[in-house]
C-alpha cells in the first residue's frame, strides 16, 4: 500500500503536469508556426556561418528534395517506388552532356574515359549549365510518361519489384553506353571561378530547388490533385468506380517527381564533378534507398515528415562517416532497422498519434499549426 503522504505528492505532481501541458502545447504550436521563416533565414545564413560545411549543407537540400519527391508516390499515393533514382540519373547525364555538347564533340570527349577535362569560358559555362538544367527535367518527364504507361497499371509489390528492376537496368545501360562514357564515367566541365564561389552558387541553386519543390507540393496537396492521389492511396478500386482516372493521376504524380529529381540530378553532377553510372547517377543502393528511408523516418504521407526525416538522416549519416569510418555501413544498416521497427509511422506520425491536438487547425486562427 502506498502511504497517504506519497499519494498526496503524486496527486499534486499530476495536477502540476496537467496545468503545464496546455502551456507547453501552445508554445510548441507557436514554434511550429514560425518554423518555416526561421528555417529560411537559417538556410540563407548557413553557408556563411559554417563555411567548412558548405558541401554537406548543399547535399542536405538535395536530400530533402529526394524525400519530398519519393513521398509523392510512396506516401501521398501509396505506391512504393524504387525507380525514382532513374529520373535523377537521367538529370545527371542530361545536364552534363548538353553542356558539353554545346561546345565540343561529346563522343570524342567521353572517349577519353574521364581523363580529359573541358575548360569553358564563364559565358560558355553558365550558358551550358542553365540550358542543361532546363533540358534535364524535360527528358526525365518524357521518360516518366513512357514508363508510367507501362508500369503504373501494376500495384503493390509487383509495382515495387518492377521499379527496382528499372533502377538497376538504367545503371547498367548507362555503364554500357560508350557515348556517355560507359563504365568509365564522365568528367564534368570545370567551374570557371574560384572554389568558394562555385560552392556558394550550387548551394543556393540547391536551396532554391528545395524551396520550390516544397512550395509546389504544398500547393498541389491542397488542390483536386492532392485529393485524387490520396483517394488512390485509400482505395483505388473505389476511386475508379467513382469515375477518377487513376492512371492519369498516377502518371502526373510520377512526372512531377521526375521534374524535381531531374533538376536535382543536374545539380549533383556539377557538385560532385564526376559522373559514375552506378555510384553517382543511378546509385540505387545509396540515393535510391536513402530517399525512401528519409520519408519513412520523418513520416510518409505528410508534407513536413520527409523534410524532418531528411535532416535527421543526413546529420546521422555525416556523423557515421566522421566518427565510425569503416563501420559506417553497419551503422546505416542498424539505423534502417531502428526506423522500420520503432518508427513505422515516422516521427511526425508518432507525434500525430501522441499529441493530436497539435495538428488540429483552428478555424479562428488561419495560421495555426497543422
Amino acid at each position: 500500500m502506498m502511504p497517504a503522504w506519497a499519494k498526496r505528492w503524486r496527486l499534486r505532481a499530476l495536477e502540476t503536469v496537467a496545468r503545464c501541458v496546455p502551456f507547453a502545447l501552445l508554445v510548441l504550436r507557436i514554434i511550429l508556426r514560425w518554423l518555416p521563416p526561421a528555417l529560411l533565414a537559417l538556410g540563407i545564413a548557413a553557408p556563411f556561418l559554417l563555411p567548412s560545411f558548405q558541401v554537406q549543407l548543399t547535399f542536405l537540400w538535395i536530400m530533402i528534395v529526394f524525400a519530398l519527391c519519393w513521398d509523392i508516390l510512396g506516401g501521398q499515393m501509396g505506391y512504393n517506388s524504387f525507380g525514382n533514382i532513374a529520373f535523377f540519373g537521367i538529370g545527371v547525364y542530361t545536364a552534363t552532356i548538353v553542356q558539353i555538347g554545346l561546345f565540343q564533340d561529346v563522343a570524342a570527349y567521353t572517349a577519353a574515359a574521364g581523363m580529359q577535362t573541358i575548360s569553358l569560358t564563364p559565358d560558355q559555362y553558365f550558358e551550358g549549365l542553365f540550358i542543361g538544367l532546363a533540358a534535364a527535367p524535360v527528358l526525365a518527364v518524357i521518360v516518366a510518361v513512357v514508363l508510367g504507361l507501362a508500369l503504373l497499371d501494376l500495384r503493390g509489390h509487383y509495382f515495387a519489384i518492377a521499379t527496382l528492376g528499372l533502377g538497376i537496368a538504367a545503371g547498367e545501360l548507362a555503364a554500357a553506353w560508350t557515348f556517355v562514357g560507359g563504365s568509365s564515367g564522365v568528367q564534368v566541365p570545370v567551374y570557371p571561378g574560384s572554389l568558394q564561389s562555385g560552392r556558394l552558387l550550387f548551394y543556393f541553386l540547391s536551396a532554391a530547388l528545395c524551396i520550390t519543390t516544397f512550395i509546389t507540393l504544398r500547393w498541389l496537396y491542397t488542390t483536386r490533385f492532392g485529393l485524387a492521389i490520396n483517394a488512390i492511396r485509400d482505395d483505388e478500386d473505389k476511386a475508379e468506380a467513382l469515375g477518377l482516372h487513376t492512371t492519369r493521376y498516377k502518371i502526373i504524380a510520377w512526372c512531377i517527381g521526375a521534374v524535381f529529381l531531374g533538376l536535382a540530378g543536374g545539380l549533383v553532377g556539377h557538385i560532385i564533378g564526376f559522373i559514375d553510372p552506378r555510384e553517382v547517377a543511378f546509385a540505387g543502393a545509396s540515393f535510391g534507398v536513402w530517399m525512401i528511408l528519409m520519408a519513412i523516418l520523418g513520416g510518409k504521407g505528410t508534407l513536413w515528415g520527409p523534410v524532418i526525416g531528411a535532416v535527421i538522416f543526413h546529420v546521422m549519416r555525416e556523423l557515421f562517416w566522421t566518427y565510425l569510418f569503416g563501420w559506417q555501413n553497419v551503422a546505416m544498416g542498424v539505423l534502417i532497422v531502428v526506423v522500420v521497427v520503432f518508427f513505422p509511422f515516422g516521427i511526425l506520425g508518432w507525434l500525430r498519434r501522441r499529441y493530436p491536438q497539435l495538428f488540429v487547425r483552428d478555424a479562428a486562427q488561419p495560421g495555426a499549426a497543422e
